[in-house]
């Protein structure tokens, strides 16, 4: 079969839906769909994946066009010497068989399927679609409800003896490190989409004097998109928190660079978005910290992706799977 009519699908799994989509080898988005978990466990989140795929599957043959390759961005780690997902947001996917689930499930046979995190597959988003194209040392650091980075060393994805590299919110950036932050690293404490919202609730409670907008909202509710929100208006709570955010992104970026030493950083993930309107800042304090000859010689970018880098990832995690083959 010729190139054009062959494609390959890409899954990303979150914590609150799945998205697929079918994608040509050149890299061109034919279609997407998403799916709701909607409250679901374990292996009813695997029954949702199979439906997702064999719907993928039923508009590629409609369309004359041949699934070569599946790729699965999952949200954790993913064990390939026993084929097991750890996600931590999933109830029931402590050592769950994602790949046999699917190649059981799947209405086609002998479709390779390829799973990896959703770290490797954001950086492999970057480097098939966006910012680190033609780069053979890029690092994607993913800002959200946690924090992590997708390593790309020497034109391959890093993952560790157990999938489990960049995991990078339990950094500890301070020797004084709180009980709380010994449990989870004091980066992902004060940088993360929950740390920002946390920190402000903090700081709330630390200064009863100080106006701030942000006590009209419940602490529970209280979120890092109404941080941002706050600090438009110059909320003295929102600037403290968010400026210590910038700070740890900074000394963290730096961090990367004099380990990595690569071409580019690329921050992405939830909360970049807003922050991006940090980035000036964040390589001003980068370039305090990091390995001086490094440092001049990396860019430190946001993506442009938005909220597409694990699909396009998983894309691209399937189509390397087809040239490894090779």
């Amino acid at each position: 079969m010729e190139d054009d009519k062959k494609v390959v699908i890409g899954i990303d799994l979150g914590g609150t839906k799945a998205a697929g989509g079918l994608f040509r080898l050149k890299g061109a988005l034919l279609t997407k769909r998403v799916k709701k978990l909607e409250g679901r466990t374990g292996e009813a989140v695997g029954v949702l994946i199979v439906d997702l795929i064999n719907g993928l599957l039923r508009i590629a043959k409609e369309e004359g066009l041949q699934v070569t390759a599946i790729g699965i961005c999952v949200p954790g780690i993913y064990n390939e010497i026993d084929n097991t997902v750890w996600a931590p947001n999933i109830p029931g996917w402590e050592e769950f068989r994602l790949k046999e689930v699917i190649e059981q499930g799947m209405s086609a046979a002998r479709i390779p399927v390829a799973i990896d995190n959703d770290r490797s597959c954001s950086i492999l988003a970057e480097v098939w679609k966006g910012k680190a194209k033609g780069c053979r040392h890029a690092l994607f650091v993913t800002v959200g409800t946690g924090i992590g980075v997708g390593i790309w060393a020497n034109g391959m994805v890093l993952n560790g003896a157990h999938g489990i590299a960049g995991s990078i919110g339990w950094m500890g950036m301070d020797v004084a490190l709180s009980s709380t932050d010994r449990q989870r690293g004091n980066l992902e404490q004060y940088a993360s989409g929950s740390g920002i919202s946390s920190h402000a609730a903090k700081l709330l409670e630390e200064s009863p004097g100080v106006e701030s907008s942000l006590r009209r909202i419940p602490k529970k509710a209280l979120s890092a998109e109404d941080v941002f929100k706050a600090y438009q208006a110059n909320d003295p709570i929102a600037v403290s928190a968010l400026e210590t955010a910038i700070a740890y992104w900074g000394v963290f970026a730096a961090n990367l660079i004099s380990t990595f030493n690569p071409e580019k950083i690329i921050f992405g993930g939830g909360v970049f978005g807003p922050a991006s309107q940090f980035m000036d800042k964040i390589i001003s304090v980068s370039e305090q910290w990091a390995q001086p000859i490094s440092f001049g010689k990396v860019s430190i970018e946001a993506s442009t992706l938005e909220g597409d880098a694990g699909l396009v990832g998983a894309g691209y995690l399937a189509l390397k799977s087809l040239k490894n083959k090779v």
